[in-house]
């Protein structure tokens, strides 16, 4: 019996203890999954949080990013609106710069006073006789025409007036206008117009006695063509004047344009070849050349532009290339005294007729390019660097002759 209750008091106790370690077990569950759910519930919220800031950072980014974005169109559109206000200035310093030219006409006002208004006046209510060629021959020698160029002109007249019948003198002087106009047959549109061609070293050997103008015509030209998008080098090749020396590098200044010079006294022929080469070498697209405008003698000037012209063909390679003659309209026979002795000695391809608005004469300008054949390449007709401007004839005439 006792036995029995032993074992009995035994299983009891094991129950017992099963039970409390069940309990244990839950407890230790119960408390295990609290941790976990604890865990769960700070990893949600850290989490959120972290989702949170994330948002905030990516929020605060996408902010700044805006910002940036913002300011850098905003400094785009500073720096277009800048570009187009540095674009406007350029242009109208350019403006400054290029001022709008005057009709040619207002430029020709001396000579159209003296010469071709005294022409117009002479034919007003005239009889046509001989009294009145003989008038008209003294007007053309005293305005320049020349005495052969005049015998010629008259002679030509007279045949158009008997051809046509012509009785009024307002229908003689439109035919000696278009006489005049056909001694100007060799300045072409296409023989005024410099010959420069693209992608090679284009030359222009400038010619002429000292005060026609030399020096300032080559800075002028220099000048066009520069503005005209060519690179430009000019040889201060008149090394027996100082004074052309330094007109020169005054002019280098004023362009922009780059000048090969040596010393006063130096050979010309060496400053010609040092700028040949130069402009060769470094890829310019036109050399201007000056020379000397004071050689003793018609054999010295002939040596002297023979050298020269053998030194431009050996470095450039160029047989052919723009030479220009100076001329003085001032000096009037004189000056196509000079031309003609140049004619003789370079292959001129154009004139540069300087001083024109100064020159109440003005009929130089028929025999200096009929007699010499050569066409005019540019006129003078002012100080300013504009007033050096392109031979056109059409222009020339109807400013020439307009009221």
């Amino acid at each position: 019996m006792a036995l029995k209750n032993f074992f009995k008091f035994g299983k009891k106790k094991k129950k017992e203890e099963e039970i409390e370690e069940t309990k244990e077990t839950e407890k230790t569950e119960k408390i295990e999954k609290n941790i976990e759910n604890e865990e769960n519930k700070e990893n949600k919220e850290d989490k959120e949080e972290k989702t949170k800031k994330g948002n905030e950072i990516s929020e605060k980014n996408k902010k700044l990013k805006n910002e940036k974005k913002s300011e850098e169109n905003k400094n785009e559109k500073g720096k277009e609106e800048k570009e187009a206000k540095e674009k406007k200035e350029e242009k109208i310093e350019k403006t400054k710069k290029k001022p709008k030219l005057k009709p040619l006409k207002d430029r020709l006002a001396t000579p159209k006073k003296g010469f071709f208004s005294k022409l117009k006046e002479m034919f007003l209510g005239k009889t046509i006789d001989d009294e009145l060629y003989e008038e008209l021959e003294e007007l053309l020698i005293q305005s320049d025409i020349g005495m052969d160029m005049t015998m010629e002109i008259v002679a030509d007249l007279e045949k158009q007036v008997a051809k046509k019948r012509l009785k009024a003198s307002q229908d003689v002087y439109e035919e000696l206008k278009e006489l005049l106009k056909d001694k100007l047959v060799y300045n072409t549109e296409e023989n005024t117009k410099l010959d420069i061609q693209d992608g090679k070293l284009n030359i222009i050997l400038v010619v002429g006695v000292n005060g026609v103008g030399k020096t300032t015509s080559i800075g002028k030209i220099a000048k066009k063509l520069k503005d005209e998008g060519k690179k430009v080098i000019i040889g201060a090749g008149d090394t027996f004047r100082a004074a052309a020396i330094e007109q020169i590098e005054e002019w280098g200044k004023r362009t922009g344009v780059e000048v090969v010079k040596q010393s006063h006294g130096s050979d010309p022929a060496a400053v010609i070849f040092d700028t040949v080469k130069t402009a060769k070498n470094r890829n310019f697209d036109v050399a201007i050349l000056d020379t000397a405008g004071r050689l003793h003698n018609k054999r010295d000037l002939m040596k002297e532009l023979e050298k020269i012209n053998k030194i431009i063909k050996e470095q450039s390679g160029n047989d052919k290339f723009e030479t220009l003659l100076v001329i003085d309209s001032t000096t009037g026979q004189n000056g196509l005294e000079q031309a003609k002795i140049f004619n003789e000695i370079v292959d001129l391809t154009g004139i540069i007729l300087t001083k024109f608005d100064g020159t109440a004469k003005g009929g130089i300008i028929f025999p200096i390019t009929n007699e010499l054949k050569k066409p005019i390449k540019f006129i003078g007709v002012g100080e300013g660097i504009e007033d050096l401007r392109k031979f056109d004839s059409k222009e020339f005439v109807e400013a020439i002759f307009s009221d």
